[in-house]
C-alpha cells in the first residue's frame, strides 16, 4: 500500500500545484489515504495540556477547510491544524498562487486565505471525532475590523477547536503582519483575552499567537511578554518568509511567503529566540522546513514541545510523517531521553 501512495505522490507532482492540492483531498475524503500503525510511547507529548499521542502534527495550509482532519490523524499525525479559515468565504489571490520549487524542496505561495468561510467550517468540526484538532482563525481581506473578525472565528468555533491560532503573520494579506507590532498586538489579544474569557471554561481552551520569521531585534521579546500578559498558551514559530536566501529553482522570484528546505535554519534560529525570551513560560511549537526526524530532533532541541510539517509532504507524500516519527523515536533514544519533554530545550 505504502507503495502505492508513493506513486501517488509523484504522479501528483506532474500536475499544477494547486490542482495536485485539490486531489489529494479528494483522495483522502473518498478514504485512499496511508493508516499508520500504533505510536510509539517515546513519542507521547503535551501541548498545553492537550495530550498528543505524538508531537508531530499537520501545520495548517493543507486543510483550509476542516475536510480531511481524521484521514490525516489516521496517517499518523499526532494533531492536525485546519485553517486558516476567515468569516465570510473568500477566493484568495488569483492563480496561479502556489509553485513547487522542487530543486530547492520548497514552495513559494501566495495563496490570500482562500477558504469556503467559517460557517461550513465549524459545521464539519462540530462532527470531529477523538484526537487533537486545532482552529486557525484570520481576517477577511476587506474587513472594516481586522480584530473583530478574529473575535468571531474564536466564538464561534468555541466549544468544537481543541485550541486556537491566530495567524496574523501571513505576508499574503496586505497589512496582516502590521499587527505583529505591540500597539496592535495588544488590542489584538486584549479583544480576544476578553471574548474568550466570557465564554465557558474561558481558560482552558489554548489559544497561540503563530509569528512570521523576518522579526527585528526586540521584536522577540516584545510578543513574548504580550502574549504572556494576555494569557495565551503559546506560540507557532513561524509562518512562511519574505525573504530570499539562495535558490535555484525558476520560481524563486514569485512573491509570496517562502517554506520548505530553505526556511529550516531561519525558523529555529527564531525558535531559539523565542524560548530563551519566554523561559518556559509559553509552549513553543516548531514549524518550518521539517522533512526528516533529524529536523524536528532540532526543533525540540531547540525549545519545541511539537513540531509542525506540511511543505515536505509536497515532495515526500503522506507517509513522510511515519519515517519522521520512527528517526526522532531513534534519536531519542540514542541520546539517552526518555520523552519528548526531556529532550525539550536541550541544545
Amino acid at each position: 500500500m505504502s507503495a502505492l501512495h508513493g506513486l501517488a505522490t509523484r504522479a501528483l507532482r506532474s500536475l499544477d500545484p494547486e490542482d495536485a492540492h485539490g486531489l489529494a483531498i479528494r483522495g483522502l475524503k473518498l478514504g485512499l489515504g496511508p493508516v499508520a500503525g500504533p505510536d510509539d510511547p517515546i513519542l507521547a507529548g503535551e501541548l498545553a495540556g492537550l495530550r498528543l499521542p505524538n508531537v508531530v502534527g499537520l501545520a495548517p495550509g493543507f486543510d483550509k477547510d476542516a475536510e480531511v482532519f481524521g484521514p490525516m490523524l489516521r496517517a499518523g499525525f499526532g494533531f492536525v491544524e485546519c485553517g486558516t479559515v476567515t468569516p465570510l468565504p473568500q477566493a484568495g489571490n488569483p492563480r496561479p498562487r502556489l509553485f513547487r520549487l522542487t530543486e530547492d524542496r520548497a514552495v513559494i505561495n501566495r495563496m490570500g486565505f482562500n477558504n469556503r468561510g467559517l460557517e461550513p467550517f465549524a459545521v464539519r468540526f462540530a462532527r470531529r471525532g477523538p484526537g487533537v484538532v486545532g482552529a486557525n482563525i484570520g481576517a477577511n481581506k476587506d474587513a472594516a475590523d481586522r480584530i473583530e473578525d478574529y473575535v468571531v472565528g474564536l466564538k464561534r468555533l468555541w466549544g468544537l477547536a481543541s485550541y486556537f491560532t491566530i495567524n496574523i503573520s501571513s505576508p499574503n494579506t496586505p497589512g496582516l503582519r502590521a499587527l505583529q507590532t505591540k500597539a496592535a498586538l495588544e488590542e489584538l489579544l486584549g479583544r480576544l483575552a476578553q471574548a474568550r474569557d466570557a465564554l465557558p471554561a474561558g481558560g482552558r481552551v489554548p489559544m497561540f499567537l503563530k509569528v512570521a520569521p523576518d522579526l527585528e531585534d526586540g521584536e522577540v521579546e516584545t510578543i513574548v511578554e504580550t502574549v504572556v500578559a494576555h494569557g495565551l498558551a503559546g506560540i507557532m514559530v513561524s509562518n512562511t518568509t519574505i525573504t530570499r536566501p539562495a535558490l535555484a529553482s525558476g520560481f524563486r522570484e514569485e512573491a509570496g511567503g517562502l517554506s520548505g528546505a530553505p526556511l529550516r535554519a531561519l525558523s529555529t534560529q527564531v525558535l531559539q529566540r523565542f524560548a530563551a525570551a519566554s523561559a518556559g513560560r509559553l509552549a513553543l511549537v516548531g514549524v518550518g522546513g521539517i522533512a526528516s526526524g533529524a529536523d524536528a530532533y532540532e526543533k525540540i532541541r531547540a525549545g519545541a514541545c511539537a513540531v509542525q510539517l506540511y511543505s515536505a509532504l509536497v515532495f515526500e507524500g503522506p507517509g513522510l510523517v511515519t519515517r519522521i516519527k520512527r528517526d526522532l523515536a531513534a534519536r531519542l533514544r540514542a541520546d539517552g531521553f526518555a520523552s519528548v519533554q526531556a529532550a525539550t530545550g536541550a541544545k
